[in-house]
């Protein structure tokens, strides 16, 4: 079984419309969308979800107002302006937590002087495996300022290949989410190959780079594709010949074209309609011999 990631060291590059042809393109795969902070593969595969379940990740800090004798200890040890003060009752003051800037420390637990305070797991979000046009998606969504996504990135890549191996498919096809941090690291760690989507601006320049100095620190094969490339031939020649030497190989080039926004409208992966650019699309699948999967 191999597992391509598709990634991108910026946003808005064209990363998904790519993943979801892909998805399109092979046939028989598992997809996930490994994009947590910001999940949108689902606007264009139309996933219909069979199983839910609850992400929980970290603790936070909850005060139980019946046994609090209002003493703010508490808030005197928060170092994160999570303890907030409320009215004053019987001369007692109530305090609670803020769970949006508890940063699950735990110093308030362990100082409060009556154990009024519980420490539970948080809930952050939810992950689903639903059915799409193209066989078995794994996706997810991470609640309002919820953290570690890193960690539910893991659990959805893991969930994804582990489909597929229970239905026998061969590839596992991730969309990535974009930049160098926690989350794309858990993206791409021990996948069998990567694909860089680039724009030919100066920050896509910029990004590939750092991008290409993590797949090469992990040992991942890499294979760059610049999207909207004839905005700008003379970077997109520039990018690749930097992606040469950094050790990656080109996959392609796909033309800018305002059909890829229809598309979406319509809830179409690209070579789903007849949109001149996913002819281009069709030439980078064909460049990364995942057909013959």
């Amino acid at each position: 079984m191999k597992e391509l990631v598709v990634i991108s060291g910026k946003g808005g590059t064209g990363k998904t419309s790519v993943a979801a042809s892909f998805a399109v393109l092979a046939g028989r795969s598992v997809v996930a969308d490994c994009d947590v902070d910001a999940a949108d593969l689902h606007l264009v595969l139309s996933p219909t979800v069979r199983e839910r379940h609850e992400f929980r990740s970290g603790k936070g800090a909850v005060i139980r107002p019946d046994d609090c004798i209002g003493c703010g200890v508490c808030l005197d040890y928060c170092r994160f302006g999570a303890v907030r003060a409320g009215s004053e009752t019987a001369g007692k003051i109530s305090f609670s937590i803020d769970p949006v800037s508890c940063e699950g420390c735990g110093v308030c637990v362990r100082f409060c002087p009556v154990d009024a305070i519980d420490f539970p797991e948080r809930l952050c979000g939810e992950w689903m495996v639903s059915d799409t046009r193209c066989g078995a998606m794994v996706h997810a969504r991470l609640g309002v300022a919820a953290e570690n996504s890193g960690k539910l990135v893991s659990t959805v890549r893991r969930e994804a290949r582990r489909i597929a191996e229970e239905q026998g498919c061969p590839l596992v096809i991730v969309d990535g989410p974009p930049g160098i941090g926690c989350p794309v690291i858990a993206s791409v760690t021990g996948a069998s190959s990567v694909v860089v989507v680039t724009e030919p601006t100066v920050s896509g320049e910029h990004d590939l780079g750092r991008v290409l100095s993590l797949t090469r620190h992990f040992g991942i094969p890499a294979s760059v594709c610049v999207n909207k490339w004839d905005i700008n031939v003379a970077m997109t020649e520039r990018i690749e010949a930097a992606a040469l030497e950094a050790g990656a190989r080109i996959a392609g080039r796909i033309r800018y074209d305002r059909a890829v926004t229809a598309a979406q409208m319509r809830m179409l992966a690209v070579v789903e309609t007849d949109a001149p650019c996913a002819e281009d699309i069709r030439n980078v699948w064909n460049q990364l011999g995942l057909q013959e999967v």
